[in-house]
């Protein structure tokens, strides 16, 4: 493989995060895809000289739940842009004392606890198997690293994200459960991370804390999270800023190699 410069990222924002560009898109997309209609119009802007699409994954107005979006539509919509790489936002809970509300956390690792979302691009045909060993960039989780560093806001690096099914929060013997082998808990990233790795796009997410599961004896409060996660727009967006051009002068790396050795 011949690395090559990056021409374009796709950003995901999660909940808190509607825009990125402060002086407005430059252009709006409306992607029709195999999988029918992403979350939303697509809009195109710059950061720092650098092509960025942006694509909020509950809709505009925050309408659709996360066991409704369309991820593969999402992720093809990109893909169809020109996206080579995919940075995502996704607000999280904790699962661990050490990780308190207000904490940006870069997973490596992820578990699966979804249970009725469409999970692959490769339905029929030819069938791939792609490896998930390493589910996230690591060119791009160590750029994201440093500029956490160099910002005085620094992740949380080598945590593992458990994906359930949502809408509803766990319950206190789930929440349990999943403290034993994970240290954050969302409803987001799975499928996107897998189809992005079928897409063979790099792939980050950057998760914030915003609460507590219920395993430290208090009920989930949904105002409650979204007042921390309001709290802390402002860091990463800030953050989003710097790193996006870092992200477009890494060169494509082995992640554009996904399928190579997948096919059977």
């Amino acid at each position: 493989m011949t690395p090559k410069a990056r021409s374009t990222v796709g950003v995901i924002g999660g909940s808190g995060v509607t825009t990125l560009f402060d002086r407005g898109a430059t252009r709006t997309h409306r992607v029709a895809t195999a999988w029918g209609a992403p979350s939303g119009p697509i809009e195109e802007g710059e950061v720092g000289a650098v092509r960025v699409l942006f694509l909020p994954r509950h809709g505009p107005g925050h309408t659709i739940p996360p066991h409704r979006i369309n991820y593969r539509a999402n992720v093809d919509a990109l893909t169809s842009l020109g996206a080579d790489a995919i940075l995502t936002v996704s607000s999280v809970g904790s699962l661990q004392e050490a990780l308190p509300p207000g904490t940006f956390v870069l997973p490596s690792q992820f578990v699966d606890f979804t249970k009725q979302r469409p999970t692959t691009f490769f339905d029929g045909g030819r069938v791939y198997h792609v490896s998930l060993a390493d589910p996230f960039c690591p060119d791009l989780s160590q750029e994201a690293g440093a500029v956490g560093r160099e910002l005085g806001t620094p992740f949380a690096e080598g945590k593992t994200y458990v994906c359930v099914e949502g809408p509803r929060f766990s319950t206190r013997a789930e929440s349990a459960f999943f403290r034993g082998f994970a240290d954050i808990i969302g409803m987001t990233l799975v499928p996107e991370v897998t189809l992005a790795r079928e897409r063979a796009l790099c792939y980050l997410c950057l998760a914030m804390v915003t609460d507590f599961d219920v395993w430290a004896d208090r009920p989930v409060v949904a105002k409650e999270i979204v007042a921390t996660m309001q709290r802390n727009v402002d860091r990463m967006s800030r953050l989003l800023t710097h790193l996006l051009p870092r992200i477009a002068r890494v060169p494509t790396c082995r992640c554009a190699n996904a399928l190579d050795d997948a096919a059977v």
